[in-house]
């Protein structure tokens, strides 16, 4: 049973109008048919995205990790599929001051189980020296193995902050796919489920009903480039987004024995 306040026009102000049950359901079906057409448009370019041409590379190129030099192959974990996440860094740079964009990422696949069983395998690569990188993975800690990549030529190293896909044929490797920006949105769930919510996810881009709460306002990020549109990416203790220098990538408040801190150490740019 649905209630009707006795002036529906009085109500929330601001927000969407209050019907009855049957009247949401009429909207919330039209709606269906443009999210089902959105579903097979994706299913159709992920189609597409299996049939893009290959480009091999020598899988024998070495990378570091926690056992010392190891050829690329081994990330495969005797897998024919691998995905990697290219995790920016800051050199030098403490904890806190690590990139907040890339720990979103990272921290959302913290468990490959999923992927192990469809016979994919999943690594972190960055540029940040194994000796930075190490402490920083056992702090976090993340179960996934991690590699640093410093002065490998692309496919394996290059550019960060983006999610690539290999495949593996014998001792031929070969890149089959690499997306960036919010291409990699799909590896947080949370995204997906705050674009279910009333609000969204309460970034300044959104296009929301007149009269809606502001997306907050949290100051521009370091380096100064104006207002975040993802400003949950850091908080302080309090949870309250800011991009200050006591704040933090939100996972890290987790992590045990944490502590506030007052200097990110960054240099204004990743190597």
């Amino acid at each position: 049973m649905t209630t009707m306040p006795s002036d529906p026009a009085a109500a929330l102000p601001g927000r969407p109008p209050i019907v009855d049950l049957a009247t949401w359901q009429a909207a919330r079906d039209e709606l269906l048919v443009r999210e089902k057409a959105h579903t097979r448009e994706g299913d159709a370019i992920a189609a597409a995205r299996r049939r893009l041409p290959m480009v091999e590379f020598d899988g024998t190129v070495e990378v570091v990790g926690p056992d010392g030099p190891v050829p690329f192959l081994d990330l495969f974990q005797g897998r024919e599929e691998l995905v990697v996440y290219k995790h920016m860094w800051y050199d030098g740079a403490p904890h806190q001051g690590q990139c907040e964009g890339c720990t979103t990422t990272a921290w959302a696949v913290n468990d490959a189980v999923y992927l192990n069983a469809r016979g994919v395998s999943f690594a972190v690569l960055t540029t940040g020296r194994w000796d930075e990188v190490a402490p920083y993975v056992g702090f976090m800690g993340y179960t996934q193995p991690w590699y640093s990549v410093r002065d490998v030529e692309e496919p394996v190293g290059g550019e960060m902050g983006y999610i690539a896909s290999f495949l593996r044929d014998g001792d031929r490797a070969f890149l089959t796919y690499s997306t960036t920006g919010r291409g990699n949105e799909p590896v947080s769930g949370f995204l997906g489920l705050l674009d279910m919510t009333p609000y969204g996810r309460r970034e300044a881009w959104e296009d929301n009903p007149e009269g809606w709460p502001e997306a907050p306002q949290v100051g521009a990020p370091v380096g100064g480039h104006g207002a975040p549109i993802c400003w949950y990416w850091r908080t302080g203790a309090d949870g309250v987004a800011t991009w200050g220098p006591t704040s933090r990538p939100a996972p890290q408040w987790t992590r045990p024995g944490v502590t506030p801190e007052d200097d990110l150490g960054r240099n204004g740019h990743h190597h």
